[in-house]
C-alpha cells in the first residue's frame, strides 16, 4: 500500500488502495493488473467495498450529470462504458454494470442477488475509470469516504 492513503481510516485504506489498483490497470487497460487488483478488491469487507465502490459511483454521475441524471443519461453511461470496455475486456457483463449503476443511485432491485465480489470488483474499477475521464481518483475517493464518514457520525 502507498503512503497516498494513509490519511485514511485503518479499515478504509486496504480497500482505497485495492480501488486505486484496479481503476489505474483499467484505465491502462492492462488485464494482468486489473487480475491481481480484482482479486485484491474482491478479498475486502464486502459491505465497506460496496458502500465505498456505490458511493464514489453516485459522486462521478453527479459530477458528470451536473444539471441531473435520467433514465437516458444512466443507459447512455451504461452503453458507453460497456461498448468501450468490451473493446479490451472481454469479460464485461452489461446486466452487472447496470446493477452496480441502480445501486449506486439507490434504485436496486432488492430480490436482484448481488453481484459476486469479483464481478462487482471488476466491474466497478471498469465504471469508475469509464467515469473518471481525465479526472484524478484520489479526489473522488476521498470524497466518497468523507461523505460516508459525515453519514456514519450525524446517524
Amino acid at each position: 500500500m502507498t503512503n497516498q492513503w494513509r490519511h485514511l481510516p485503518a479499515p478504509a485504506r486496504p480497500i482505497a488502495a485495492a480501488v486505486d489498483a484496479a481503476v489505474t490497470a483499467a484505465r491502462a487497460h492492462d488485464i494482468e493488473a486489473l487480475a491481481t487488483a480484482v482479486d485484491e478488491l474482491a478479498a475486502q469487507d464486502r459491505a465497506q467495498a460496496s458502500l465505498i465502490l456505490g458511493t464514489t459511483v453516485r459522486l462521478l454521475l453527479e459530477a458528470t450529470h451536473q444539471d441531473g441524471l435520467d433514465g437516458d443519461d444512466v443507459r447512455e453511461v451504461l452503453e458507453q462504458c460497456v461498448r468501450t470496455s468490451a473493446q479490451w475486456h472481454p469479460e464485461v457483463d452489461p446486466h452487472v454494470v447496470l446493477i452496480l449503476l441502480a445501486g449506486s443511485l439507490g434504485v436496486h432491485d432488492d430480490e436482484e442477488p448481488p453481484p459476486k465480489p469479483d464481478a462487482q470488483a471488476l466491474h466497478s474499477a471498469l465504471l469508475i475509470a469509464h467515469l473518471l475521464g481525465p479526472r484524478p481518483l484520489p479526489e473522488f475517493l476521498t470524497l466518497a469516504l468523507g461523505e460516508i464518514e459525515h453519514t456514519q457520525l450525524n446517524d
